[in-house]
């Protein structure tokens, strides 16, 4: 007998699949569009009614929240800056100048939100986490991997998640440019791991009040075997193998002077992507010593400042099985929070969650937490 949270699995997938077809020639023009829709919204009422209205269980993940959270509204200001290798890094600032707790921008409190393996500031979860933000009066400035929020790539260099070079000389700008200001940051998925594991090289040595990473990969080796499962490899490894190739062949120019583009847009996962081209560029001897090293499990032992980590033990980005427990608790500073739903970044709750999810709840809280109440967290055992 098939449980029912696997068939609203399935029905979740369809339905994201059916929808990236639908929006395209006009969804709600189309009476089959609308009847899956219907039809959806009642299947999902009822597993909700059933299965998930009883604490603390929470429900759905990546593929429902573009099409059910809203997306706040924010504007941004712009700045560029430069790199050491001459290239340039895109940060996206939300000033909040108008925070009546934090007049003052030379004190005012400042997150730094770290978006996901594509992702840009204006992304859903992103958008969601600086409104939480404003709302307690702080400011925010996402960091946007090079080359993909529009920026011309000046070098042929991108990002992953085992490098961080460019996260620590945007850490360096931020302290810099506010002084005063208490700072701490967010990561989301491979955000997450870059995050962590900055953390783990660091130690002490960071500017950083505290840190909540939301669905990170913790083993890569894992990560990237869940997801070349048959049906995962047909409804997510092949299409985020795509945007990393779109986000390459954008740049063909300065890349195809150093890197086999053609080769490049030959891979068929992320697995031969990253041997074929990440590893590569970062000076890996082989595609395996570079998954080892973006691993941020190998650097939890390390964390010196208070990490709150947040995953779900159905995401098949990240398997529960792969989570470090026991890791996490040898080390102080280390909180897991671990959900029985939640999926890749969903986190969704609430009958027709369209404000906000769990994961906003908890971004809140431990910012607030860290920003005002930072002494306090410095043993989270």
């Amino acid at each position: 007998m098939i449980s029912l949270d696997i068939n609203l699995n399935v029905l979740t997938r369809d339905l994201s699949l059916y929808l990236e077809n639908q929006v395209k020639v006009g969804l709600f023009g189309s009476g089959v569009g609308l009847s899956l829709v219907l039809g959806f919204s009642a299947a999902y009422t009822c597993y909700y009614l059933v299965s998930v209205a009883k604490k603390p269980q929470l429900v759905a993940g990546t593929l429902l929240r573009p099409f059910v959270t809203a997306k706040p509204g924010v504007t941004y200001r712009n700045e560029l800056i430069k790199a050491a290798d001459g290239g340039q890094i895109s940060l996206d600032w939300f000033d909040n100048d108008d925070s009546p707790s934090h007049p003052d921008p030379a004190s005012r409190p400042t997150v730094i939100l770290l978006p996901g393996l594509t992702g840009t500031s204006r992304e859903s979860y992103i958008l969601h986490m600086v409104q939480q933000s404003r709302d307690l009066g702080y400011r925010c400035v996402v960091f946007n991997n090079r080359g993909v929020s529009g920026e011309t790539l000046l070098t042929p260099r991108t990002y992953c998640a085992a490098n961080t070079e460019d996260l620590e000389t945007v850490m360096d700008h931020i302290q810099q440019t506010n002084e005063a200001a208490p700072l701490m940051a967010a990561g989301v998925s491979m955000g997450g791991m870059m995050l962590a594991n900055y953390l783990g090289r660091k130690g002490r040595a960071t500017c950083l009040k505290g840190v909540v990473v939301f669905s990170a990969g913790w083993d890569v080796f894992e990560c990237t075997a869940s997801l070349e499962k048959p049906l995962d490899r047909f409804l997510f490894n092949s299409y985020l193998t795509s945007c990393l190739q779109a986000s390459v062949d954008r740049h063909r120019p300065v890349l195809e002077k150093c890197y086999d583009i053609d080769h490049v847009m030959k891979a068929k996962t992320i697995r031969e992507f990253d041997e074929r081209f990440t590893s590569i560029m970062f000076g890996y001897p082989t595609n395996d010593d570079y998954y080892h090293d973006a691993s941020p499990v190998h650097r939890l032992k390390s964390v010196q400042v208070p990490m709150l980590c947040l995953n779900a033990a159905d995401d098949v980005f990240s398997p529960s099985h792969a989570i470090p427990v026991e890791a996490a608790k040898q080390n102080p500073n280390v909180a897991l929070l671990i959900t029985c739903h939640g999926g890749h970044i969903g986190f969704l709750e609430g009958l027709w969650p369209r404000q906000s999810t769990y994961m906003d709840r908890v971004f809140k809280q431990f910012a607030k937490a860290v920003i005002e109440e930072g002494t306090l967290l410095t043993d989270l055992s």
